[in-house]
């Protein structure tokens, strides 16, 4: 994928964002392919880290649009 999980913009001379212009053929395809299927089911990335993508909470919310997020905080009983 071009770089490790969780690689900083430091450490990786920018090639943790998705559409970095540094990172190898193989590695591009493979984004593209990860980038294809997760859109096709409704999840957005965050640009920055190739690996982050997200469905249903506020930045899936601002990225689509929606006036809303699905999903929020969750309150647990005490034990």
């Amino acid at each position: 994928m071009g770089t490790r999980v969780n690689a900083n913009p430091e450490e990786s001379a920018g090639a943790c964002y998705t559409d970095a212009g540094n990172i190898g053929a193989p590695a591009r395809k493979n984004r593209e392919i990860l980038r294809d299927a997760l859109m096709a089911v409704g999840l957005v990335n965050y640009p920055t880290e190739w690996w982050h993508w997200s469905y249903g909470d506020r930045y899936w919310a601002l990225a689509t649009g929606s006036s809303s997020a699905p999903y929020g905080p969750c309150a647990f009983p005490r034990p």
